[in-house]
């Protein structure tokens, strides 16, 4: 690895432990916080909005990145969720928070990019231990902003959002500092030379990839139950579990996905086929959501937490898997921006479902059944890839041989 490359891998990788340490100080505090003395709605609506930001973000990165380069659009987007973030702790009308929640996720969607952006552009030998080493500071990043929201939960939010800010500043330097401007590569061009439209919608093309959608509608159904369990659970320690950080779930996740990731999926996906590893996941995920419905105490949250990370564990890896058999390899580049829109759309429903459904339980006098809710929906999951088909798609047909096949019939 060169020393270039190397010096962009330190920024890439330091950038993302930076953002993802910062994201989680805020937002378990701030979803119970708003869970608290406003409404699960409204803490599902803020939640939303920063996927209704990410979401549009893509139809903005490349025309961004052909303007400013790979390191400016980094640096746009991450001064942009900075500024917004910092911004948090100033305010106090809900809908004002959903605002800014707006634009910190339209900040995260044009530098996450970008970051993905350089590690793209590195040599395929050197590949692997990018996108591993980032998947690693990535988790630490998760796991640091958990403890650290844990210990600064006495805060006042003006304080504790200017930490936050803090953070993403640092983020905006490391990017300026260790990433080259465009990255290792020209910026994105036109064919006829001219720079593509600051907006485009031509990311809707890799949304329909013929018989798989399906199986990205699965996909969907399970980020919707995701990020149920990540606005869901801080809402819940808020009522059930008031005396422990709205955070502490996270601690558990993240350190259990770390230890178990590669030796719990390595061992089962040698043994079954992807649709099954996948049911598994998400039977684990359906056990977690009744233990958090049933037990409504710190020993059932700390149970469900460790079986919840079943899904990150084995549905996600298994996913990729089963869609590479499903999808010829000629359109596996379309696969990867319909999984990327299907997941976004499922965040985005998903997070202000779970605001909903607690707001459901709490108003019905029903505790638990938002929990049920999600458990059914899981579970119905984990029956589709039960009965689901594994085979191998076969390799496209050479160009053309389709219509001459249906010409000679």
């Amino acid at each position: 690895m060169t020393t270039d490359r190397r010096r962009a891998l330190i920024g890439v990788n330091a950038g993302i432990l930076l953002a993802n340490t910062g994201s989680f100080i805020w937002f378990p505090v701030l979803v119970a916080t708003l869970g608290g003395t406003g409404s699960g709605f409204w803490a599902g609506v803020v939640m939303c909005m920063t996927y209704v930001g990410r979401l549009l973000a893509t139809f903005f990165y490349e025309g961004i990145a052909a303007r400013v380069g790979v390191r400016g659009a980094v640096f746009l987007g991450t001064a942009t969720e900075a500024v917004a973030l910092g911004l948090m702790g100033f305010v106090d009308e809900l809908a004002i928070y959903g605002t800014l929640g707006f634009f910190i996720g339209f900040g995260s969607g044009t530098s996450f990019p970008g970051l993905k952006n350089v590690l793209m552009a590195f040599p395929d030998d050197e590949r692997p231990k990018a996108f591993s080493t980032f998947q690693m500071f990535g988790q630490m990043g998760l796991f640091g902003g958990a403890l650290l929201g844990g210990l600064v939960i006495g805060l006042d939010l003006r304080t504790l959002f200017s930490l936050v800010f803090a953070f993403f500043m640092a983020y905006c330097l490391v990017a300026s500092f260790f990433i080259p401007k465009a990255g290792f590569g020209e910026p994105p061009a036109a064919t006829d030379g001219r720079r593509p439209a600051l907006f485009s919608t031509a990311v809707f093309r890799g949304i329909e990839v013929r018989g798989a959608t399906r199986y990205f509608l699965l996909s969907a159904v399970f980020w919707f139950l995701s990020i149920g369990f990540v606005v869901g659970i801080p809402l819940h320690m808020q009522r059930y579990a008031a005396d422990w950080a709205p955070s502490a779930p996270f601690w558990i996740t993240g350190l259990t996905v770390l230890a178990l990731q590669y030796p719990v999926f390595t061992l089962l996906i040698k043994r079954l086929r992807p649709g099954a590893v996948m049911a598994i996941g998400l039977a684990g995920m359906t056990a977690a959501f009744l233990s958090f419905g049933a037990g409504r105490s710190v020993p059932w949250i700390v149970v469900g937490c460790f079986v919840v990370v079943l899904g990150e564990i084995l549905f996600v890896p298994s996913f990729d898997i089963w869609v590479a058999r499903k999808v010829p390899e000629d359109r596996l580049a379309k696969a990867m921006g319909a999984m990327h829109f299907f997941r976004s759309a499922g965040n985005m429903v998903g997070s202000l479902s779970a605001g909903v459904l607690f707001d459901l339980a709490r108003n019905t006098g029903l505790p638990g059944v938002n929990w049920y809710v999600t458990a059914a929906v899981a579970a119905g999951c984990a029956v589709v890839c039960l009965v689901g088909r594994d085979e191998e798609t076969a390799p496209a047909p050479a160009s053309g041989a389709p219509e001459r096949e249906k010409a000679a019939a």
